[in-house]
């Protein structure tokens, strides 16, 4: 083999390892304290709803603000703010997932997929901020 081969065979291997490594950095859930050891990296958190600690929406005031609180698998309570419209039924989701980033101890979403229950099939429902 020549060594344009070997070099560009290299070459590929790498670039391989670092699409791997990258997939699999977006296919697991996180949670809020693994979250917060990272800053300015984009995040999938997934929890529940904390009802207890109240929502913030107000349409009239600023329509793409919405602040509410959810508890995540280990448990860790932290606010969420989403800059877009509060999604329809949001009270009735199981499970949250958010995907933003964490800024000090503020979660800020990008996108919020909410499962819903349903009597027949689990529905999903996914709501951008852009």
């Amino acid at each position: 083999m020549k060594k344009v081969h070997i070099v560009g065979l290299v070459i590929i291997a790498v670039a391989i390892g670092f699409i791997v490594t990258m997939a699999s950095n977006y296919s697991e859930y996180q949670t809020f304290s693994q979250a917060s050891g990272e800053s300015k990296m984009e995040f999938h958190v997934v929890g529940k709803l904390d009802s207890l600690k109240g929502m913030t929406y107000d349409p009239q005031k600023d329509a793409n603000y919405f602040s509410f609180y959810l508890k995540d698998n280990n448990g860790d309570v932290r606010q969420v703010i989403f800059h877009g419209t509060k999604p329809q039924d949001f009270e009735k989701s199981e499970q949250i997932v958010l995907t933003g980033s964490m800024q000090g101890t503020v979660f800020n979403a990008d996108h919020i997929l909410m499962k819903c229950p349903s009597k027949y099939k689990s529905d999903q429902l996914e709501v951008s901020s852009n």
